[in-house]
This record gives structure tokens, C-alpha cells and sequence, in this order.
């Protein structure tokens, strides 16, 4: 795999924002952690504000909390994103090494919680309901 693609890392934060993480950097003094996440099956206008913020800065590396890689190193090849083994939440790993035994979960109490849903992606509800719909047509 040639680095982790854009669309991944995407929802590599978007899950993590969804569980309380922020993403910040040693030179801004406020963290970046945009709500809503999701509008209308897509990342939300702030959403997209702070993946641009991030891609943009020329100052600024920014971390997820509880990592030391920066969200522009995720895109170069040298790293890739996997589920977790413990959580199956994406993590970070760099390109033919052994995860790390720390996932960005290791300091959220009662994680992983079983009984609450997994962060997700956005999910266009026309699009899956058109899936129903056409599944039952085809039955």
C-alpha cells in the first residue's frame, strides 16, 4: 500500500472525533474538533473546515491526540491505517512495522464499550435506502 489515501484518513478522524478525541498541535493553543461531524450523509461543513485547516497550514503539524504521527505524514507512504486489534477502531501504522501495543484508545475509559454503536463513516440515507429498494425489487 502506497500511504494511507485521503478518504482513509478522513475517516480515521472522524471516528476518533466521534469518541471525544481532538486533534491538535503544538504551535495552535486551541485543539480542532469539529461538530457536527456528519450532515446529510456527508462530513459536515466544519468537518471539512478543519481537514482543510489541517492540510493547509504550513506552520502546523497536527496530531491526533494520543499519537506522534501527524495527520500529513498518514498520507505519505511511509504510513497506512488498520483497525485496531483491541477495538477494531483505524490506527496508524507505519508501512511494514508491528502495531504499536497504544491505540489512541488506551487512555478513553470504557473503551471499547460493546453496547454502544462504532463511530462510523457518513452514510447517505438515500443511497442505502435505493439499495433496499432495489434488493426488494429484485426478490
Amino acid at each position: 500500500m502506497s500511504g494511507a489515501l485521503e478518504a482513509e484518513v478522513k475517516r480515521y478522524l472522524a471516528c476518533w472525533f466521534q469518541l471525544g478525541k481532538k486533534v491538535v498541535s503544538e504551535q495552535q493553543q486551541t485543539p480542532l474538533f469539529p461538530q457536527p461531524i456528519f450532515r446529510e450523509g456527508n462530513y459536515s461543513p466544519e468537518f471539512e473546515s478543519c481537514w482543510h485547516a489541517i492540510l493547509s497550514s504550513k506552520k502546523n503539524d497536527f496530531y491526533l491526540e494520543g499519537t506522534d504521527c501527524s495527520v500529513k505524514d498518514l498520507l505519505t507512504p511511509a504510513w497506512e491505517i488498520i483497525p485496531c486489534a483491541r477495538c477494531e477502531m483505524p490506527i496508524a501504522l507505519k508501512t511494514g512495522k508491528v502495531a504499536s501495543p497504544l491505540c489512541p484508545c488506551s487512555d478513553l475509559m470504557h473503551w471499547p464499550n460493546t453496547e454502544l454503536p462504532k463511530p462510523r463513516s457518513p452514510v447517505d440515507s438515500q443511497e442505502h435506502l435505493q439499495r433496499i429498494r432495489n434488493r426488494l425489487n429484485a426478490g
